[in-house]
């Protein structure tokens, strides 16, 4: 009979699988990190072209694993999608340096400064992707455009002669497109490049047979796009939207468990019993009960964490305070922000109680918090700096707030001057990491405060007063009455 683990063990276990768990965008998915919750389904159908989703939820690993034929074989068995085993994918924009499928920041700013059309910039992607060679001799992605320009029915007979060979080889050509917050640094101009990549995939959608798009984007950046393409609401009826139930996050922690190369995971496995691994032992997938069974996952959780948040009941239990306070104002927790959360507790739990009884000590689980608001504000700060401009008045204060307060912070500390000189910065800077997006209206404070709320930092209450959720909240050092302590930047 297999011993249960002991409390060190679990810990050193959650310490070794979650090790690299929060490093998505550089960490390749391999058959040991590919977990696919019931609700990702349809994201991966091949007629779905928008996919949403805010930072950390998985469109970066979605757009890897497509890319992957072996991880598409997996999600094909497992979703039970067997037109995923019949794809020709190539990249149409990611985070990936990849000259030869899609012109990189500097290349993609020069073309928007030389004026081309955002639509003539995607068809020579498109053109790339499907391999046509007068494309792919030209080593030059002006020289590729110019070509798009110039050949305007060449291009198109080549698009359609790929859509009937395929028909006739059963297979699709699907280009994938990520990373769409890093086209470009003014919000104008990407707003621009996004409609202009949604515009040719709705030709591609509804023009052809077996060429689609698959676009993973925030969903605020393609509500902007709409400005700019009227049709891209014809595409929002079978949009999919990556979404983390509570159960789905402690699934992805079990699958983490049971997958990571150990002892302690074989024994891990052996306890919880019903794991369906394939012949290589590659890939090792929890039963149902891990996966979407609450009462299931509380009674194991409890097996590694303390029962309650404090000395009773009263202060909350572990398996729905955790994801309750990781929350973003869309009321999503992000996978990232969760084993982060975790990884730190414990980390925490072996250095201040390390007879403790449990993997993890309540306390300890309250650090891991602090520590995933630190990493969630870094993110969005990084991906959309001028949050940090217009919270950052707000520092000291409580919430819930009163929308005229932060009104009258934004005007006192001239925060559409802000935002302006942090826009023109970026617009200067030349290297890729530091392509950023302001906000659409800067000057327009009541509308910024609509674009916090669409962005899930902000979020309006019943009572009309604006809230900050703890995941942003603690790291921007904003109070809240008998909530988590929030922590210096």
């Amino acid at each position: 009979m297999t011993q249960p683990l002991t409390a060190s063990e679990y810990r050193d276990l959650l310490s070794d699988a979650l090790a690299d768990a929060t490093e998505a965008d550089t960490r390749r998915p391999t058959a040991h990190t590919l977990f696919m919750p019931d609700a990702h389904r349809t994201a991966l159908y091949v007629d779905n072209t928008v996919v949403q989703g805010g930072r950390g939820v998985g469109k970066t690993f979605w757009y890897r694993s497509l890319l992957d034929p072996g991880l598409r074989g997996f999600a094909a068995d497992e979703y039970r999608i067997a037109r995923l085993r019949r794809l020709r994918v190539a990249p149409g924009h990611g985070m990936d340096l990849a000259s030869d499928h899609y012109p990189g920041p500097p290349d993609l700013r020069a073309l928007v400064r030389a004026g081309t059309p955002a639509d003539e910039i995607w068809y020579a992607v498109l053109l790339a992707a499907l391999g046509l060679p007068e494309i792919q001799r030209l080593p030059e992605w002006s020289d590729k455009v110019a070509w798009v320009r110039d050949n305007p029915g060449p291009a198109q007979r080549a698009v359609e002669q790929k859509d009937r060979q395929a028909y006739e080889d059963n297979v699709v050509h699907l280009v994938l497109f990520d990373a769409l917050e890093h086209l470009h640094a003014d919000r104008e101009k990407a707003d621009e490049l996004v409609a202009g990549i949604l515009q040719l995939a709705l030709r591609m959608r509804f023009g052809t047979r077996n060429i689609r798009f698959k676009v993973f984007i925030r969903p605020d950046m393609f509500d902007a796009a709409k400005l700019y393409f009227p049709d891209a609401h014809k595409l929002s009826g079978n949009a999919a939207r990556l979404e983390w139930s509570q159960t789905a996050l402690y699934g992805l922690l079990f699958h983490y468990l049971g997958n990571e190369e150990s002892r302690q995971a074989e024994r891990f496995r052996r306890l919880t019993g019903g794991w369906d691994s394939d012949e290589h032992g590659t890939r090792h997938v929890p039963p149902l009960a891990l996966r979407n069974d609450e009462k299931f996952q509380t009674e194991l959780f409890e097996q590694i964490a303390d029962p309650f948040m404090g000395g009773n009941f009263r202060k909350g239990r572990p398996y729905t305070w955790l994801p309750n306070h990781l929350m973003d104002g869309r009321g999503q927790a992000s996978p990232r922000s969760f084993l982060h959360a975790l990884s730190t507790a414990a980390d925490a739990t072996r250095s201040a109680h390390p007879a403790h009884d449990r993997a993890l000590h309540h306390d300890a689980i309250r650090e891991g918090v602090q520590a995933a608001s630190r990493i969630r504000v870094e993110q969005v700060c990084e991906d959309t700096p001028w949050v940090e401009l217009a919270i950052k008045p707000l520092s000291g204060c409580q919430v819930p707030i009163e929308e005229p307060v932060v009104l009258k912070a934004w005007k006192d500390e001239n925060l559409p001057a802000a935002l302006g000189e942090q826009a023109a910065r970026y617009a200067q800077a030349d290297r890729p990491e530091h392509v950023h997006t302001g906000p659409r209206t800067p000057g327009d404070l009541s509308r910024l405060v609509e674009e916090l709320i669409t962005l899930g930092v902000m979020r309006r209450r019943n009572d009309d007063r604006l809230d900050l959720p703890d995941v942003y909240r603690i790291a921007f050092g904003l109070g809240r009455r008998g909530g988590v302590p929030r922590t210096g930047r």
